[in-house]
């Protein structure tokens, strides 16, 4: 398997790189957003607990199996999310992809633009077979997200997972490198 998973990367508009020291304050500010977490895992945290998060998002190298592999999004040298790669599986070649925006970034594009590249990235440097992504059944932006870039709906699991103190439905969507080579092509 490559491992050529070094950034920063550059889509048309975008800077993926390296999470950095410096991008403590716009991380918080991320995740004390209540719209902005409102479909992820994480509650509110303390900020004892946020500076912990945002370390083990600082940079550690390509994903290894089960871990994440976070980059800061920059737009015009402006913070304006985050996106993150896990390698699900190596056996499998299977990797998934996450994304969190901030508010003001939403509805221009960005996150689209960002996990598509990341995407790309994980077929055509890492020699991904198959991305995943899994979301909050609720999240229709996410959703929506996903389906503008390719990738299918292959599950909808029922009251899965307990979040927040409710049981949550997720859905989880998927796209296989020739399919989405096959889209590029022909786009």
């Amino acid at each position: 398997m490559t491992t050529s998973f070094v950034p920063p990367f550059r889509s048309e508009r975008l800077v993926l790189r390296e999470i950095v020291a410096t991008d403590l304050d716009e991380h918080e500010r991320l995740f004390n957003d209540p719209d902005v977490v409102r479909y992820l895992y994480d509650e509110f945290m303390s900020p004892e607990e946020l500076r912990a998060h945002f370390t083990r998002r600082l940079w550690h190298g390509a994903p290894s199996e089960g871990s994440w592999s976070n980059l800061a999004v920059e737009h015009e040298g402006v913070f304006v999310g985050e996106v993150g790669l896990s390698l699900a599986s190596a056996t499998h070649r299977c990797y998934e992809v996450g994304y969190v925006f901030l508010p003001e970034y939403q509805g221009v594009g960005f996150a689209t633009e960002a996990v598509g590249h990341l995407i790309e990235i994980a077929f055509v440097e890492l020699d991904a077979h198959r991305v995943v992504a899994r979301l909050d059944a609720r999240n229709d932006h996410s959703r929506h997200l996903l389906e503008r870039l390719g990738l299918r709906r292959e599950a909808h699991l029922i009251k899965n997972e307990f979040v927040k103190g409710e049981w949550t439905d997720e859905f989880i969507y998927a796209v296989l490198e020739d399919e989405w080579t096959l889209a590029r092509r022909s786009s």
